[in-house]
C-alpha cells in the first residue's frame, strides 16, 4: 500500500468528516442559542429525508418537494421550540434532555407512521462513480457523491458560520447564548432568535438526511448518523462553528485510517468505535473541545 492508496483513504475520509460537520452543526446551533443538547437531531434527519421522498413519491417534482420540504422542517423546528421548550424554560438542563429524547420518539413515530417503515432510494442526480478526470490525472479513486456531499456540506457550514459571526443575528445569538437574561435587557427578541434558529436547525437536517439519504439509501438508521456527531461536538466543542468543522475532519479521516491501517490487526470494525476512543482522550485532556469556550464554576 503505497502513498497513493493513503491519500484515497485520506480523502474519502475527509470528505466523511464534512458531513458528519453538517449533522453535528445542527447541535451546535440549538445549544449555542439555548443550552439544549438536542438528542433529537438524528431523528430530524431522518424525517426531513423520508418526506422529501416521501412528497417526490406523491408526484411533485425534485425542486417542489424540496420547498415543501423546507417549510415542513422550518415549521417543525419552530414548533418544537414554541410547544415543546419554551414551556420548559429555567429548567434543569437534565429536564430539557429528557424532553429532546422524548421528542426522538415522537419524530420517528410520525415518520414512520405517514411514509412507512421501508428503505426509500434517493437519487440526486450524481453517480456514485470516481471522478474520470481525477483519475487520469491522479490515479485517485473519488467518488462523485462524496465529492459533491462534501462540498454542500462545505458550503452550507461556511455559510452559517459567517451569518453567526459577521451578522446582526449573529451577535444577537452570541448575546442570547452569553446571558439570556442581558440579551432581553437590551431588547433582544430571546423568542424569536430562539425559533430562528430552530428553524434553521430543521433546514440543516433536511440538507443531511438528502446527503446521507443519497449515499446509504432513506431510511431508519440515518438516526443514528447523529451518535458520529457526538464525538465532533466533543473534540470541537459545543459552542463553536468552525470547531464543527475542523473536529469534522479529524473524526472523518481518523476513523478511515484507523480502519484500513489498524482494522487487520485487532479484526476490524475498528471505523464504528475509533472516534469514540478519540472523544473520550479529548475528554480527559481538554473537556472543552478544541475551540469551545472553557466553563469556570465557583464551589
Amino acid at each position: 500500500m503505497g502513498w497513493q492508496f493513503f491519500l484515497e483513504v485520506l480523502v474519502g475520509g475527509l470528505l466523511s468528516g464534512v458531513m458528519y460537520a453538517l449533522v453535528a452543526l445542527g447541535f451546535v446551533l440549538i445549544y449555542k442559542a439555548s443550552g439544549v443538547f438536542n438528542f433529537a437531531q438524528g431523528a430530524m434527519v431522518f424525517f426531513a429525508a423520508v418526506t422529501f421522498v416521501g412528497f417526490m413519491e406523491l408526484g411533485l417534482p425534485f425542486w417542489a418537494a424540496l420547498v415543501v420540504t423546507i417549510g415542513v422542517m422550518v415549521l417543525t423546528g419552530m414548533a418544537t421550540e414554541r410547544f415543546v421548550l419554551r414551556p420548559l424554560v429555567n429548567q434543569h438542563e437534565i429536564t430539557l434532555l429528557m424532553a429532546t429524547i422524548g421528542l426522538t420518539f415522537v419524530i420517528e413515530g410520525v415518520a414512520q407512521l405517514v411514509w412507512g417503515v421501508q428503505v426509500r432510494r434517493l437519487d440526486l442526480g450524481i453517480k456514485d462513480e470516481p471522478l474520470t478526470w481525477l483519475f487520469d490525472k491522479t490515479g485517485l479513486m473519488v467518488s462523485q457523491i462524496d465529492l459533491f456531499a462534501a462540498v454542500v456540506s462545505g458550503v452550507l457550514v461556511t455559510v452559517l458560520a459567517i451569518v453567526f459571526n459577521k451578522t446582526k443575528v449573529g451577535r444577537a445569538l452570541r448575546a442570547v447564548a452569553d446571558d439570556h437574561a442581558a440579551a432581553l435587557s437590551i431588547g433582544i427578541p430571546l423568542k424569536r432568535i430562539w425559533a430562528l434558529v430552530w428553524a434553521v436547525a430543521g433546514i440543516v437536517a433536511l440538507v443531511a438526511g438528502m446527503l446521507w439519504g443519497a449515499r446509504s439509501g432513506v431510511q431508519f438508521a440515518l438516526v443514528f448518523v447523529a451518535l458520529k456527531a457526538l464525538p465532533v461536538l466533543i473534540i470541537g466543542g459545543f459552542t463553536s462553528v468552525p470547531g464543527v468543522i475542523v473536529a469534522g475532519l479529524i473524526v472523518g479521516a481518523s476513523e478511515k485510517i484507523a480502519e484500513v491501517f489498524l482494522g487487520p490487526y485487532v479484526g476490524g470494525g475498528i471505523e464504528s468505535w475509533f472516534p469514540y476512543v478519540l472523544a473520550i482522550l479529548f475528554l480527559l485532556v481538554r473537556p472543552e473541545g478544541l475551540f469551545g469556550e472553557k466553563i469556570i464554576r465557583r464551589v
